[in-house]
């Protein structure tokens, strides 16, 4: 009777010990799960915006809508800042240990938007890019010339000017807005650039990577060594005549081809 009952306990401590396992092996899965979609951030949008940041995203046009609250978060916060002084050490590291020249033709080339200034102002009014890019509006804004600079880039930016490097400036904007341009360079604390270069009204239909090839391949035609590139759009930096080096800054808000 007593090796029955044995049976019997034996059966019971199996029984409960398989649904407890069974429990704890589903129990963190699901809480993964629910992390993972709060808020529509978490692990998806950290992923999407690896993968905007390493190209592996390709071609894209609006961020996606779970991620509106995420890019926000993350473009007013202390993690994009720290991105960005980031790529300004990485840059000054890299050209500290560049043999110049010094004869006046050791170059640096910046793009503009997102990476010396600052466009989240504006972005903030239309959805921190979740909104269709609407051209005459962002015209009417670059206009105004009220962009602040980016805090990390200026520094870059004055202690390359402070090492004699000659400072280039490849914007995507227009030659018509070359004046409002220079007034917002100069108000937010950019000054001394060799060349600023727009694009003229043959460069209009051009993809960037092009349009800044040919631009980039022209400076190296006059006799500039190009020691560096920075820029928050891969179009910034990629084709040819890209420099020694390519510094990308971060930009999870929208993409240019």
């Amino acid at each position: 009777m007593a090796s029955g009952r044995n049976i019997i306990v034996l059966l019971l401590l199996a029984f409960v010990s398989k649904t407890f396992s069974e429990t704890i092996i589903q129990m963190h899965p699901i809480a993964h799960r629910a992390n993972a979609d709060d808020n529509g951030s978490g692990y998806y949008c950290e992923s999407w915006r690896y993968s905007v940041e390493t190209n592996d995203a390709g071609e894209w046009r609006n961020i996606p809508a779970r991620c509106i609250d995420f890019v926000r978060d993350y473009i007013t916060g202390e993690r994009y800042r720290s991105d960005l002084e980031i790529v300004a050490e990485n840059s000054l590291d890299f050209v500290k240990n560049v043999t110049m020249i010094g004869d006046g033709k050791d170059a640096w080339v910046f793009d503009i938007d997102e990476t010396l200034l600052s466009n989240v102002p504006y972005y903030a009014a239309h959805g921190y890019g979740s909104e269709t890019f609407n051209e005459k509006s962002f015209n009417h804004w670059v206009g105004l010339a009220e962009a602040p600079a980016l805090p990390a880039s200026l520094r870059l930016y004055n202690e390359l000017n402070q090492m004699g490097v000659t400072l280039i400036l490849l914007t995507g904007r227009e030659e018509f807005q070359r004046n409002a341009t220079e007034k917002n360079l100069l108000d937010a604390g950019f000054s001394h650039w060799k060349k600023l270069l727009l694009r003229e009204p043959s460069d209009k239909e051009k993809p960037a990577t092009t349009y800044k090839s040919e631009k980039r391949k022209e400076i190296e035609n006059e006799g500039y060594t190009i020691h560096g590139c920075s820029g928050d759009q891969w179009s910034d930096l990629r084709g040819y005549a890209m420099g020694i080096r390519s510094f990308k800054l971060p930009n999870p808000m929208y993409y240019i081809p």
